[in-house]
Formats: structure tokens, C-alpha cells, sequence
């Protein structure tokens, strides 16, 4: 659904969209389960983002950016105490030896795409051309169920390092799904006429 707007907005921009896989889902990492969003008030939030900031604004907690790289130490110097990302950052970043809980909320899929420039893409032959979409299409497929394999995968890893894996309670979800639609709606506001028209095509 997200695709033909993407296309249209990066064409605006002389870019030629290739592909675009997601990521594992995002979950809530913690010293202890979180059973709802008062749970996170005051508590020191990872934000790597506008968005997962905003999240930390609505529920209560202290957002401090910090990037990849640093996650590692800033949960070691207790610069953070809990964040919201994919079981892949979780294992990567050895979350496991800081924080012992994730809530496997499933909020979003973020999605990385690999574009082209327009101008180069046009300049090849069509043999080319056409090589490289089947490749982009190839690569799409193949990496949406990598990302599916990847994410029990991770979760299975981060068990086994000694980290208790929850499901959200019903409140935590009720908690996040108005976080959510809070966070929507303000995108809405921003992304016009196409953003709702996508949102309704999603919600059908």
C-alpha cells in the first residue's frame, strides 16, 4: 500500500525506489516486565528518533538519544534503562547483560529500501535494466523472509542468554495502541491528503 506513494514521492525527487524489506519487529526492552505505560514513567528511554522520542514524551519516561554504536555502554553507565527495537539490536548490542526483559509488542516495521538515482537507471541499457529490477525483486522477496526467520531467531538467542521474552498485557497494548494513535494522528497532520488516503486503504 506504501509502495506506489513511495515510488511517486522518490520519482518527485529523481530517485527510482529498487527495493524495501523490514525489519523484525519492535518490542520494549526493561530491567523488569512492564506490565503498562506507567511503568515507564520517569524511566530513562533509548530514542534514536523523532518518533521513538515522542513515544517516550506520551508514556512518561526520560528519552536520551543514543545511536547503535553507543547503546552497549549507555546501558552499562545506566545513561539508558530501557528502548523500543527489533530483537536483532537486542543481540547485537548484548542488551541481555544489562537488561533482562523484552515485551514483544510488535509495534512497527521499520523498513530500510535501496534506491537509484533516476538519471543513471534510465542511462542503462534495457538489459540491464531489467537485470536489475529482477535482482531489486529478487532481493525484496528473499529479504522480507529473512527478516521473518531472523526475528525467532533473535528472540531464541536473547532466551538463551538468559532474557525472559513476554507477550504485552492487555493493558500495555490498550497503553500502546493510544501511544500509537496519538503518534498517527500527528503524522497525519503533517502527511496530507496522501498519508490519510493510505492510512484509510490500510484500515480497509
Amino acid at each position: 500500500m506504501q509502495k506506489p506513494l513511495l515510488e511517486k514521492k522518490l520519482a518527485e525527487q529523481g530517485m527510482l525506489l529498487l527495493y524495501a524489506v523490514a525489519w523484525p519487529p519492535q518490542g520494549i526492552y526493561a530491567k523488569k516486565p512492564i506490565n503498562s505505560a506507567a511503568d515507564l514513567k520517569g524511566v530513562k528511554w533509548r530514542a534514536y528518533s523523532p518518533t521513538t522520542s515522542r513515544i517516550a514524551e506520551l508514556v512518561g519516561a526520560q528519552p536520551v538519544t543514543v545511536q547503535a554504536a553507543e547503546l552497549s555502554q549507555a546501558m552499562a553507565t545506566g545513561v539508558v534503562e530501557s528502548y523500543m527495537s527489533s530483537g536483532s539490536t537486542g543481540y547485537d548490542s548484548k542488551t541481555f547483560e544489562h537488561l533482562k526483559f523484552f515485551m514483544d509488542t510488535q509495534a512497527w516495521l521499520p523498513k530500510n529500501a535501496v534506491l537509484v538515482n533516476k538519471g543513471a537507471f534510465d542511462a542503462l541499457d534495457k538489459p540491464s535494466q531489467a537485470a536489475l529490477l529482477k535482482a531489486g525483486a529478487e532481493a525484496e522477496t528473499r529479504g522480507w523472509a529473512t527478516s521473518k526467520l531472523k526475528n525467532l531467531e533473535y528472540l531464541d538467542l536473547l532466551k538463551k542468554n538468559g532474557m525472559t521474552i513476554l507477550p504485552p498485557s492487555p493493558q500495555l497494548k490498550a497503553d500502546m495502541k493510544k501511544v500509537g494513535d496519538t503518534v498517527l494522528k500527528e503524522w497525519l497532520e503533517k502527511a496530507g491528503p496522501e498519508g490519510k488516503a493510505l492510512v484509510d486503504a490500510f484500515n480497509k
